[in-house]
C-alpha cells in the first residue's frame, strides 16, 4: 500500500524522525488556515505547497511551490488541487491532485549551511538483508545521479536478525561528510528512520532530500513510503491511510470480489486459476510474440459468477487484442469452468470482440472441451501448452 507524503512524514515523527511541519488541505480554504497555523508557529508567512499524488517528481511537474504570503497560498493552491498533474512517474495523462500538503519552507536564501542528501531504507531481495541506501546528492535528479555518478551513491546492509547497529548509523553519518552536532542528529535521524521501517513493515522508506539545516539539525522534507499488505493484519490503524482513488481502479473492482487481478501493459488477457500456472501463461504469451495484459488468478473456485466478472475486468482494458484463459482443473472441475465461460459470454454477448483461447486440463477436461466446441461460441479450443501458445500467435497475427 503506497501513501501520501504527509501520511508516511506522520508515521516518521511517530518514531522520532525530524520532519518539515505540515498540514493537509482538500480545498484552498482549508490550505490558507493551515498556512495561518503555520505562521504561528514558524513566525514566517512563506509556505510550501504540495501536490498529494502517489508519485514522485511532482516538483517538475509543476506540482510543488513556493507561496511568499497567506494569499498566494490560496492561489497556488486552488491551482494545483484539481489539476492533472504529469510527473515521470505518471501515466500520460497523469493524476488528479484531489489535496495538497501546505508545508513550513525549510530553505533560505543565501544559507550556505544547508545541505541536501539522499536517504532510503528497503529490502535487497538478492542478499536478504535490509539495506540503507544513502548519497550527498540528494534532491529531484537523484535518478541522474544513479546513471552517470554511481559512485556517489553507497549502501549499507542490515542483518535482519541483528537489526541496525550503532557503528553502521555512524558510517553513513561519516560517508555524508557531516561533524559535529550534525553528525550525531543524522545517526540519531538513520537510527529512527530504520526503526520507522521495521515497525511499520514498510517495503519501502524513500526520504528525498534529507535536509541537513544551519543549526544542524536533520530532517525529512518528503517522505515516500509504501506498506507490506501482508503485515496489514498487525497495523488496524493503517486501513484507514489508504486512498483508493490513486489506485488502479480496474485492481480495486477486482480486491473487492476477491480476485488477484494486477494491470500490465500487454495485449492479451490472462485468466487463470493458480499463481505459479498464472506467471508460466505470461511467459507462454511472451513466447508466442504477445505481451500480457494481465495477472488474474480467479483461485480455486472458478464458478460462472467469478468467470463473468473476470471476463469484464479483462475486457475494460482496450490494448487487450485476446484473451487466454488457462485452468487446470484440480480442486476445481475443468466442465464447471466450461459451463462458467460459456454462461459468462452469452451474458456479456456483444461486449467481447476479441477471440478467446481456452486451455482445460485436469479433471473432466475431456468433457470441458466437447462443452466449449458444443457451445456454438466464437472460442477456440486447445489442449497442450504449445497448441495455446499457436493459437495466440495466430489470432495476433
Amino acid at each position: 500500500m503506497n501513501l501520501h507524503e504527509y501520511q508516511g512524514k506522520n508515521i516518521l515523527e511517530g518514531f522520532g524522525v525530524g520532519i518539515q511541519r505540515g498540514y493537509v488541505a482538500t480545498n484552498s480554504k482549508e490550505a490558507v488556515n493551515a498556512a495561518k497555523k503555520l505562521t504561528d508557529l514558524t513566525g514566517t508567512e512563506c509556505h510550501v505547497i504540495k501536490a498529494q499524488i502517489h508519485a514522485g517528481g511532482r516538483g517538475k511537474g509543476g506540482g510543488v511551490k513556493l507561496a511568499k504570503s497567506i494569499s498566494e497560498v490560496e492561489k497556488i493552491s486552488n491551482d494545483i488541487i484539481g489539476m492533472s498533474l504529469v510527473t515521470p512517474q505518471t501515466p500520460p495523462e497523469g493524476k488528479k491532485v484531489n489535496k495538497v500538503l501546505v508545508a513550513e519552507d525549510v530553505y533560505y536564501p543565501g544559507d550556505s549551511e544547508l545541505k541536501e542528501f539522499y536517504v532510503s531504507v528497503l529490502l535487497n531481495r538478492t542478499s536478504g538483508k535490509n539495506m540503507i541506501m544513502y548519497s550527498t546528492e540528494g534532491g529531484m535528479d537523484i535518478e541522474s545521479v544513479a546513471a552517470n555518478t554511481s559512485h556517489l551513491i553507497f549502501y549499507e546492509e542490515i542483518d535482519p536478525a541483528m537489526g541496525l547497529i550503532p557503528f553502521q548509523a555512524r558510517k553513513v553519518a561519516f560517508n555524508l561528510g557531516l561533524k559535529n552536532k550534525a553528525f550525531k542528529s543524522m545517526i540519531k535521524f538513520i537510527t529512527n528512520l530504520y526503526n520507522a521501517y521495521v515497525g511499520s513493515d514498510a517495503t519501502l522508506f524513500e526520504i528525498n532530500p534529507v535536509l541537513k539545516t544551519s543549526d544542524d539539525e536533520i530532517i525529512a522534507v518528503d517522505a515516500k513510503v509504501s506498506i507490506d499488505d501482508n503485515a496489514m493484519f498487525r497495523h488496524k490503524d493503517y486501513h484507514k491511510l489508504r486512498d483508493l482513488e490513486e489506485e488502479n481502479q480496474i485492481e480495486v473492482e477486482a480486491d473487492k470480489a476477491g480476485l488477484n487481478y494486477v494491470d500490465l501493459d500487454g495485449n492479451v488477457g490472462c485468466m487463470v486459476n493458480g499463481a505459479g500456472l498464472a506467471m508460466a501463461t505470461m511467459d507462454l504469451i511472451k513466447q508466442s510474440g504477445g505481451s500480457p495484459a494481465n495477472f488474474l488468478d480467479v483461485g480455486g473456485t472458478a464458478d460462472a459468477k467469478r468467470v463473468e466478472l473476470a471476463f469484464r475486468l479483462i475486457l475494460k482494458d482496450p490494448n487487450v487484442k485476446a484473451i487466454l484463459v488457462n485452468i487446470f482443473g484440480g480442486i476445481v472441475r475443468c466442465d464447471r469452468v466450461a459451463q462458467g465461460i460459456i454462461d459468462a459470454y452469452k451474458n456479456i454477448g456483444d461486449n467481447i470482440k476479441v477471440p478467446i483461447i481456452v486451455r482445460l486440463q485436469g479433471t473432466n477436461s475431456d468433457s470441458a472441451k466437447t462443452l466449449i466446441q458444443n457451445s456454438n461460441l466464437d472460442v477456440i479450443a486447445a489442449t497442450a501448452f504449445e497448441e495455446a501458445a499457436m493459437k495466440v500467435q495466430e489470432v495476433l497475427s
